[in-house]
């Protein structure tokens, strides 16, 4: 007489049971396969989209930052602020050669870092975002770098306090944000002090300097360009979408 342990022993080990469990096993896994491959492929598109995008946003601050080299120092060296040796006045635009790729490299440095920050603080930047204030903003830029050559004041403190507050009332106007005033003021800070080692390496040199070897006024300069920049930077970082106004 069989014994019931065999008998329960032959029917869970049973050979349609074990080919049930084979196939379970094998579609599972062939779904966790394909699950896996539409998720690397899926991760690999929207990297090489960031990529592209992060590429592409930096080559456009790349342009605008060598174009506002090359027509704010043409004016600086017109109105003898800058002083250039003289076999360097025959380049380009009576520019150094090597002034404008800077300026596009920090430029791009700078306009990608604003956004990049902006989300790491977790304070997306919402105030006027839109590519009529960016335009705006270059314009003041502009004219701030204009009245630092063009007003005649006394003394270079006078003029400094003047940039000074006008520089303010640009990232007030277009900016009001903490990232924004904190690296305006670090790009300010680490420009100057490059500025600083080029003049007294004896790279060029500039007329009356009150600040060390530079004029007084020139971090005001490189704060509201950061702030400029970094208004491009968030705006191309938005994809060019219109925002409505959030004063």
């Amino acid at each position: 007489m069989p014994r019931l342990e065999d008998h329960c022993w032959s029917c869970s080990c049973s050979p349609k049971a074990q080919t049930k469990h084979s196939q379970f096993a094998s579609k599972a896994e062939e779904m966790l396969s394909i699950i896996t491959s539409v998720l690397s492929s899926a991760y690999g598109s929207l990297l090489d989209v960031r990529t592209a995008n992060l590429i592409r946003r930096g080559l456009v601050l790349f342009t605008v930052g060598v174009f506002l080299a090359l027509v704010l120092n043409l004016l600086q060296v017109q109105r003898n602020v800058t002083l250039f040796p003289e076999e360097v006045m025959t380049t380009l635009f009576s520019s150094a050669w090597w002034i404008p790729p800077c300026c596009g490299t920090g430029a791009a440095v700078v306009g990608l870092l604003y956004p990049c920050l902006d989300s790491h603080l977790g304070e997306p930047h919402k105030f006027k975002r839109e590519w009529a204030s960016v335009m705006r903003c270059i314009a003041v830029f502009v004219g701030i770098n204009h009245a630092s050559v063009k007003l005649d004041f006394d003394n270079n403190v006078q003029l400094s306090l003047t940039l000074a507050a006008l520089s303010l009332g640009l990232w007030w106007t277009f900016d009001r944000s903490r990232s924004g005033f904190g690296l305006g003021i670090t790009t300010a800070f680490l420009a100057t002090m490059i500025t600083q080692l080029l003049v007294y390496n004896g790279v060029y040199q500039y007329t009356s300097p009150d600040f060390l070897y530079v004029r007084s006024w020139l971090p005001c300069i490189f704060f509201s360009g950061g702030v400029t920049v970094g208004n491009i930077g968030r705006q191309l970082a938005m994809g060019g979408a219109e925002k409505p106004h959030m004063d």
